[in-house]
Formats: structure tokens, C-alpha cells, sequence
């Protein structure tokens, strides 16, 4: 597909300037997408940073240093199921009603969590109960996103969907940085043994009380966008579609391609992120608060970067950003890699975790702006939440495959092979997407989506000439 050519059903002048002005509900949605990601995000993180000081009291004495990555595990395994079950829902029954369903959840999972017995009350099913919630929260929490940034990109005039792409998606390492800078400041104001025997919970009930929240706002301000209501009312005249249609059918190839690009940006996010963090603090000697304020400062370079990386692809086209991005991360991150986690000072770790993750996991910045646009609404949030869910599985499996990597390659060799596994992923399934000017993606989300169906019927070959 040529870059300069423009899709059937672009907005004119006309158009642009009577989408300039959001309805109430629509401007509601955007600014729910925005904080609903941020508050998303503190659940996907909190095991990660907040329950490392309190494992011992949790597990037990003789916890084995791999505890604490099967509790992100179990998460990480649960948002397949979540994206699938709730992109189905969510596309039969709406986004907002969706979305209020999987808040609910996800604020029981973290207040059960809060409530958790000891290991010393419990032994070791109170790890075994972590588990099974962080699993159930994995699935409500992709429901969240399969539902609410969908709605949020429908909502989205075509010029800023980039830009509101780059905000909500930017909210994952605002959280990231919010629990860093909280249980470090825990962590000193409590001391480490009153933070391991309840210091922990007070940010899982914090977590809880903001989905709650959330869930006020989405029942009181926020409705569908018009484009679902148009859709649905056009819904009996055509064929129900399924998930046979994304997986062998006729999105097919937009699912694989976007598989494809979303798994080397998960391998870079579980290397620089979660082993990142896990190796700071047990290679480079710094003290648990001295590895959440080095990965707080990292968050936010990161957040700052993939807000503006979602608006520069609006300029520069979502392929062109995608496959720089990833070359980037190929040739550069795996150098970034080791001179951060051989650091022997805050400083140098700060700096260098957080060029790191500028280089790898901002490219997360245009995500769903090119997720929403390769599907059409009726198949949207399925198309979303699977193509974002199902690609992390052969990614989050790295705590079985590593150990046998190190051997082969060494501490450091394995996980910078990840790097360039990951970067080398993201360039390929982007030069394999649909190659769309910055003039063609200001048409409207559902005619880019469908016109690149119609102008492209076999896009992992057309796109790649």
C-alpha cells in the first residue's frame, strides 16, 4: 500500500472542523482513558515493586528468589483471558458497560489481596491465594484496557489520536514511578519490618479505592462513541463476526502482523522493566530504596517519551516510528543494558535504566492509536485486547527459558539477546503493517481500518513491498 495514497471516506475540511469539539461524554472518555491506564497500571505493577520488601513475612523465611516473579507471572498469564472474554463482551455489549464490569473486579482482587493472611498464619497457601487473585486480577484488568482505550480512540478526533494514544498508554510508567516513589517513601517512614507486616497493604487498599473511583466516573460521565452505536445498528444486517474471523479469517492477517509487532515489544518491556528492576537490586549492590527511586526516575523519562512518541507518529506515520524504534532498541539497548546493571552508583543506574527504557518501551506511545486503527468496531476490542494480551504469554514464560539462556550465554549475554530479539520483532511486524501516510490516518477510525482491508487483501505480503 503506497504511503501517499488516501483512503475512501477521509474527512474533508468540512469534517475536521465539526470534529474539532468533543460532546460532554466524548471529552468524559478521554480524560477516563487517560486516568483509568494510570490507575490500571498500579495494579499491574504493585505486586512488582510493593510486595518484594514484604516477601519474606508473605512466604515465609525460605522463599525462593522466584516467588516474587510468579506472582507478575500469574498476572501476566490471566490478561490473555481477560482480553479475549472481555473484547468479546465488549463488542456485543458496549465499551463503558464493560469497562464498569472489569473495575469492579479488579478493585476486589486488590482489596482481597490487602486482606491477606501471613505466612506464618496461613504458611503456604498465602502465596498460593496471591497467585490465584493476581490471575483473576490479570483478567479484569485486560478487560479494562480491551474496553476503555478502544472507547477512548473512538472518542478521539483523527488528528489527536496519536497524541491521546501516547497520554493514556504513558500513564503505565507514571504508575510504575507513582509505586516506586510511594514505597520508597514507605519504606523510610515506616522502617523496613513495620512496611513487610502492613506498610504493603495500605497502597493495595489506595489501588482499590481509586478503581472504585473509576467506577463512579464511568457510570455517572461516560458513554459509547457514535461510531459503536452506528455500527451496532447496522450489526443485524451482516454475519456475526468471531474469533475465527481474527484468527484464520478475514483479519487475520491484521492480527498476526500486530502479534508479531506486540510480542517484541513485550520482550523489551519484561527485560527492561521487570528483570530490570530485579537486577538492580540484587547485581549492582543498590538498597531497596535507592532501586525504586532509580526505576521512579526511569518511569518518568520513559512516561515524557512515549506521550510525545504517540504524537510524532501522527507526523512521521505509525510504521516509520515503529520500525526506527525498534532498529534502536536492537543496536543500542543491549550496550544501555550492561552499563546499567554493572553500575556501582545511584546516579549512573538512574541514568542509564533510565535511557534504557526511553530506547526500548516508549515505543509503546502510538500502540493503541495502531491497534484501534487496524480493526473495525465490530471486532475492535477483541481485535485490541488480543492482539495486546495473547502476544505477552511467550514473553512472560522468560522465568522458565532464562535460566537455560544464562547458561548458554551468560547473566548479561542472555538478557541483552532478549534486547535485540525484542527490537528486531517490533521493526518486522511493523515493516509488515500497513504502510499509511499522516495524511491517511486523519480519515475516520473505521474507514482506515476497513480500507485497509479492502485495498490490501493479503497485507503481510502487500505491505512488506
Amino acid at each position: 500500500m503506497s504511503g501517499a495514497q488516501i483512503l475512501p471516506g477521509s474527512p474533508g475540511p468540512s469534517d475536521r472542523a465539526t470534529d474539532e469539539h468533543l460532546p460532554p461524554e466524548g471529552r468524559a472518555a478521554l480524560r477516563a482513558g487517560v486516568v483509568g491506564n494510570w490507575v490500571d497500571n498500579v495494579h499491574v505493577f504493585l505486586p512488582l515493586t510493593a510486595l518484594a520488601p514484604a516477601m519474606v513475612v508473605l512466604a515465609g523465611p525460605a522463599a525462593a528468589a522466584s516467588t516474587g516473579a510468579l506472582i507478575v507471572v500469574a498476572m501476566l498469564f490471566g490478561r490473555p483471558v481477560g482480553g479475549i472474554v472481555f473484547g468479546r463482551i465488549s463488542d456485543r455489549l458496549g465499551r463503558t458497560r464493560t469497562t464498569r464490569i472489569a473495575i469492579a473486579g479488579t478493585a476486589a482482587c486488590a482489596l482481597l489481596i490487602a486482606a491477606m493472611p501471613t505466612h506464618e498464619i496461613f504458611g503456604a497457601g498465602t502465596i498460593a491465594l496471591i497467585l490465584v487473585l493476581r490471575f483473576l486480577c490479570g483478567i479484569f484488568v485486560a478487560g479494562e484496557y480491551s474496553a476503555a482505550i478502544p472507547l477512548a480512540m473512538e472518542w478521539s478526533r483523527p488528528r489527536r489520536r496519536g497524541l491521546m494514544s501516547g497520554l493514556i498508554l504513558s500513564m503505565a510508567p507514571w504508575a510504575q514511578a507513582s509505586i516506586a516513589f510511594s514505597v520508597a517513601m514507605l519504606l523510610v517512614l515506616l522502617g523496613p519490618d513495620t512496611y513487610a507486616d502492613w506498610g504493603w497493604r495500605v497502597l493495595f487498599v489506595l489501588g482499590a479505592l481509586a478503581s472504585i473511583g473509576m467506577l463512579i466516573y464511568y457510570s455517572r460521565q461516560v458513554t459509547d462513541a457514535p461510531v459503536f452505536h452506528r455500527r451496532a445498528r447496522t450489526a443485524s444486517t451482516r454475519p456475526r463476526a468471531g474469533l475465527r474471523d481474527l484468527l484464520t479469517g478475514r483479519w487475520a492477517s491484521a492480527f498476526w502482523q500486530v502479534f508479531l509487532l506486540m510480542t517484541g515489544l513485550w520482550l523489551l518491556t519484561n527485560t527492561t522493566v521487570l528483570l530490570l528492576t530485579a537486577r538492580l537490586a540484587t547485581d549492582t549492590g543498590l538498597p531497596a530504596t535507592g532501586v525504586s527511586l532509580a526505576i521512579g526516575i526511569a518511569s518518568i523519562a520513559q512516561a515524557v517519551v512515549m506521550a510525545i512518541a504517540g504524537h510524532l507518529s501522527t507526523r512521521t506515520g505509525r510504521r516509520t516510528l515503529f520500525i526506527a524504534w525498534g532498529m534502536s532498541a536492537a543496536l543500542l539497548g543491549p550496550a544501555l543494558w550492561w552499563l546499567a546493571i554493572t553500575s556501582q552508583s545511584f546516579g549512573r543506574a538512574a541514568l542509564c535504566a533510565a535511557a534504557l527504557q526511553v530506547l526500548t518501551v516508549s515505543a509503546y506511545g502510538p500502540v493503541s492509536a495502531y491497534l484501534s486503527e487496524r480493526f473495525p468496531t465490530e471486532v475492535r476490542s477483541t481485535g485490541y485486547g488480543m492482539g495486546y494480551s495473547l502476544s505477552l504469554v511467550l514473553p512472560a514464560l522468560y522465568p522458565f527459558y532464562l535460566p537455560w539462556l544464562e547458561a548458554l550465554l551468560g547473566r548479561n549475554g542472555s538478557v541483552m539477546t532478549l534486547i535485540v530479539l525484542g527490537g528486531s520483532l517490533l521493526a518486522l511486524g511493523a515493516v509488515l503493517g500497513p504502510r499509511l501516510s499522516s495524511r491517511d490516518i486523519e480519515a475516520d477510525i473505521d474507514t482506515i481500518a476497513e480500507g485497509i482491508r479492502e485495498h490490501a487483501p493479503a497485507p503481510l505480503t502487500e505491505a512488506a513491498r
